[in-house]
């Protein structure tokens, strides 16, 4: 089987690739995650996530408009670290839903959790989330 542009690995079920770019903030990290996060392709996402809150009262944004996909283990992955960062003293918004993140956020009710900025300038500047 060979697989479609944009997927990486063998076999069945190729694996679209996720990146994640991180870029410092004056009191924590931006973190870029561009492509699907789900159950196959978390570990950059988790990885990047780990390693922003290692900073002690960081401030961790999580750019979503550059995400295509996320399915319920990408949302249980930012649940889970929202909570740890509110356990450290740190805080993790998001930003820039895309429409896809923005529906799933609306069905499951997870948008009333986190903060949720329109855009990266806007959760950078710690304003009052929309």
């Amino acid at each position: 089987m060979t697989d479609g542009p944009g997927t990486a690995g063998s076999g069945p079920r190729a694996i679209a690739a996720l990146t994640v770019a991180a870029e410092p903030l004056a009191d924590g990290r931006l973190l870029r995650p561009v492509g699907e996060l789900d159950h196959d392709s978390a570990d950059p996402m988790r990885e990047a996530l780990a390693e922003a809150l290692r900073e002690p009262s960081a401030t961790v944004v999580v750019d979503c408009s550059g995400l295509s996909f996320c399915d319920s283990t990408g949302l249980n992955l930012l649940l889970r670290t929202r909570l740890a960062a509110e356990s450290a003293g740190s805080r993790m918004v998001l930003a820039e839903p895309s429409p896809m993140v923005a529906r799933m956020l609306e069905i499951t009710g997870a948008g009333g959790v986190f903060e949720v900025y329109g855009t990266v300038a806007e959760a950078t500047a710690g304003g009052p989330a929309g």
